[in-house]
C-alpha cells in the first residue's frame, strides 16, 4: 500500500460533479475532486483532481494526480502527476513530477538542487538527486 491511500487503497473522500466549494479542506488518505473547489487544500496525503474538476488556491499534499484544472500554489512532497488534458497553471515547489503528453504546464517549478530529468517513453520525469549521476545520465535544467 502506498502511503498517500487509504487504509483499504481507495478514495475516502470525494466533491463530486455538480459540487462547488469553498473554504479550506484538510483530510487523511485520499480525496478526489471532480467538481469546483476554491481555497485551501493541505494534507500529507494524495489528491486527485478528475477530468471536469477546477481547482484554484493554495495546495499543500502529501501527492496529486491532475487530470482537470488547477490554478493557484501548489507544494507536493513527493510526486506530481500531470495526466493527459490536465491543465497546471501554478508556482510549483515538488521534488517529482511527471507530465504526460496533452497535459499543460503554465508557470514556475521549483525542484531541490541536483533535480533530474528523464524522458520515458511519452513522458517527462523530473526526481530530486539522491546520489551522484551514474555514468551516461543526462542531466538538464
Amino acid at each position: 500500500m502506498a502511503k498517500h491511500e487509504a487504509a483499504d487503497g481507495k478514495i475516502n473522500g470525494l466533491i463530486d460533479r455538480g459540487c462547488s466549494m469553498e473554504g479550506r479542506l484538510t483530510f487523511d488518505g485520499a480525496v478526489q475532486i471532480n467538481g469546483d473547489f476554491r481555497g485551501d487544500i493541505i494534507s500529507d496525503g494524495m489528491l486527485v483532481i478528475g477530468p471536469e474538476a477546477k481547482v484554484e488556491g493554495n495546495i499543500q499534499v502529501g501527492a496529486m494526480i491532475i487530470e482537470g484544472n488547477v490554478e493557484g500554489v501548489v507544494e507536493i512532497k513527493d510526486k506530481v502527476e500531470l495526466r493527459r488534458g490536465a491543465k497546471l497553471v501554478a508556482s510549483i515547489n515538488t521534488p517529482s513530477i511527471v507530465i504526460e503528453e496533452g497535459a499543460t504546464f503554465q508557470g514556475q517549478c521549483i525542484m531541490l538542487p541536483d533535480s533530474r530529468v528523464d524522458v520515458a517513453g511519452d513522458q517527462v520525469v523530473m526526481q530530486q538527486e539522491v546520489s551522484s549521476a551514474e555514468e551516461g545520465d543526462s542531466l538538464m535544467m
